[in-house]
């Protein structure tokens, strides 16, 4: 089954490519599974893929992840390209101007992330490509667990249709090396390097049962379910509600025809 879905995914870039008429990809790094998959994807349609490296004081077992994966992917796939751009100058300064602001560690965390996707979009620019999404189907249509236009702002999602579980097990497949496998998903973002599911409070499995029982129409609580399964229900419920906003499209004011003729 993953080689099916592999190909199916493949081809579905390559085609998008050839309608857009684009030159490549580019690849936000991370050294998280997420971004692997996406990245030996991206490079198996053929195109060049430019995988980068986007360090914000980022943890040095991340970047060493980083860079195992850039270095395999371009050993089988001689049209990948590396790029490391350095960004905590760039997010020193950031910060510094919003000093008076007094900015939360929230606000500040989701700065990393925009201050990357501008940078992933800067470089797609330059090369005629297009920015490759990393996001998983529980990320992007379940919790809403990705910055506002920082790693949501992308050209195309290309594993926005799989599970985490799914995820792991589509990279295992293709080789992504064992140090990304085995490593906690965090989104890297925290300088207390906390996991997703110390930020979440659940696992991706459990995130995953949350969104497959409000796919099968599931509002509220069912009497059959454990006290995790409501512990877990309560907080992909309230991830869902609260980011709703990223999930949906910018909301438009559309005048009534009365009020259009000025």
């Amino acid at each position: 089954m993953e080689h099916k879905v592999t190909a199916f995914i493949v081809d579905w870039l390559r085609a998008y490519a050839e309608r857009a008429g684009t030159r490549g990809w580019v690849v936000g790094i991370s050294g998280g599974v997420d971004s692997a998959l996406t990245s030996a994807l991206c490079a198996r349609t053929g195109l060049p893929t430019v995988c980068v490296e986007l360090p914000i004081h980022q943890p040095e077992d991340h970047v060493n992840r980083a860079w195992e994966h850039i270095r395999a992917l371009q050993q089988e796939f001689p049209q990948t390209q590396a790029l490391r751009v350095d960004l905590t100058p760039v997010y020193e300064a950031s910060a510094a101007a919003l000093a008076n602001e007094e900015p939360t560690f929230l606000a500040l965390a989701n700065t990393r992330s925009r201050l990357r996707m501008t940078a992933l979009y800067a470089v797609a620019q330059t090369r005629g490509a297009l920015v490759a999404g990393t996001g998983n189907k529980v990320e992007d249509y379940g919790i809403g667990f990705f910055t506002k236009y920082g790693d949501g702002g992308v050209d195309l999602s290309p594993i926005a249709g799989l599970t985490k579980t799914q995820v792991y097990a589509l990279a295992a497949h293709l080789g992504v090396p064992q140090s990304i496998l085995q490593a906690a998903p965090t989104d890297g973002l925290w300088p207390d390097n906390r996991s997703d599911e110390d930020q979440i409070g659940a696992s991706y499995p459990e995130l995953e049962w949350a969104l497959a029982q409000q796919e099968s129409g599931a509002t509220n609580e069912q009497p059959q379910w454990t006290e995790r399964q409501r512990a877990v229900w309560t907080i992909y419920q309230r991830y869902h509600r609260a980011n709703k906003h990223k999930m949906e499209p910018i909301p438009v004011c559309v005048l009534p025809e009365d009020l259009t003729q000025f």
